[in-house]
């Protein structure tokens, strides 16, 4: 039986509404009766040949934690990788690099991308993306159209590093959630004029506040969020080892939450809380950060030192039962005469 991690008040209260918008595995979602809509849907993007696993990971963790379809656009060299790892996730070899054989124009590819956009709850930006400039270009037009269809995003690693570039993407989007390490909310600090010396709730706050409202999730051995105006603090144990990669399964676990606050806001099952957008973003970032802590904190009892990235992926499930459980209405119960 899995340990039950040591929980404060405060994480009970949120945990309570986090499951609020968690939909419930109900019989309708699988016979078409609800809505298309109804179906969880993320897409992780982009890898160049060089970092296949952290696309991987992100979408594994996503798949893992419940989206129905979870999407990796790469590039052509990249896709015959990733396809390789597992048959489950959806790959679209999209992407280009200035040195691709045929490096089509960003006007050649950004619209391929968008054509996806309008089926899709959540897009994480980031893992395995690189700084190779037509890369760059073409994710920059990808944040645009996802903000013109009102797209949640959440942007991490080399998407980062974007926006410290270009910060007028993404400011005001209040459909967007940042997830920078200490180093990467340092660099994006400096780039909008909030530096502080304080990294958690204040620096984090500032932050927020200067990139118009975003929400911020500042990994550290306290993962603060924050959307500039209201505060929480991800708390969970975690394991002693921190793998690269694990920063992989918190994007993809928020892209999955996500996707359910969207279809909680579509009203697809008899949800609760009358919770508002602003509070189930915080809501959803907080929860990714919680499952991700979680899963660390297994992996490490597990693996100890040894702990790598993808023995987070194996934990997803556990981690996810052990903190949010599924609804009663959700379970099958099965009665048998010989009972």
């Amino acid at each position: 039986m899995t340990e039950q991690p040591n929980m404060s008040p405060a994480t009970k209260e949120l945990f309570s509404k986090l499951r609020m918008i968690v939909p419930p595995m109900l019989e309708k979602f699988h016979k078409g009766v609800s809505r298309p809509t109804s179906r969880k849907k993320s897409m992780i993007r982009a890898s160049t040949n060089g970092y296949t696993g952290a696309p991987y990971f992100s979408a594994m963790a996503s798949a893992r934690l419940g989206c129905d379809l979870s999407h990796v656009v790469c590039t052509p060299p990249a896709a015959n990788v990733i396809k390789t790892y597992s048959p489950n996730l959806m790959v679209h070899p999209i992407m280009r690099e200035t040195t691709s054989p045929d490096p089509l124009p960003v006007t050649a590819i950004a619209p391929k991308i968008a054509s996806l956009l309008t089926n899709l709850h959540a897009v994480v930006i980031g893992p395995g993306l690189g700084r190779d400039q037509l890369m760059q270009d073409t994710v920059a037009e990808v944040i645009k159209d996802a903000r013109q269809l009102n797209v949640a995003l959440v942007l991490d690693a080399d998407a980062l590093w974007l926006i410290q570039q270009r910060p007028e993407l993404i400011r005001g989007y209040k459909e967007c959630v940042l997830t920078p390490n200490v180093v990467e909310f340092a660099r994006l600090a400096k780039a909008v004029g909030a530096e502080t010396p304080d990294t958690g709730k204040v620096g984090c706050e500032k932050l927020a506040e200067a990139l118009g409202g975003v929400m911020i999730v500042r990994k550290g051995k306290e993962d603060w969020i924050s959307n500039g105006r209201v505060s929480v603090v991800g708390e969970g144990e975690g394991g002693r080892k921190r793998s690269g990669g694990q920063g992989d399964t918190l994007t993809g676990s928020i892209g999955t939450f996500l996707a359910y606050r969207n279809i909680y806001h579509e009203g697809a099952w008899d949800t609760e809380g009358n919770l508002s957008r602003d509070e189930t973003l915080m809501l959803a970032a907080w929860g990714g950060s919680a499952i991700t802590r979680e899963c660390s904190r297994l992996a490490f009892i597990d693996k100890g030192r040894a702990l790598q990235a993808s023995d987070l992926t194996d934990k997803v499930e556990i981690a996810f039962n052990t903190l949010i459980g599924e609804k009663v209405s959700s379970l099958l119960i099965l009665f048998s005469p010989f009972v």
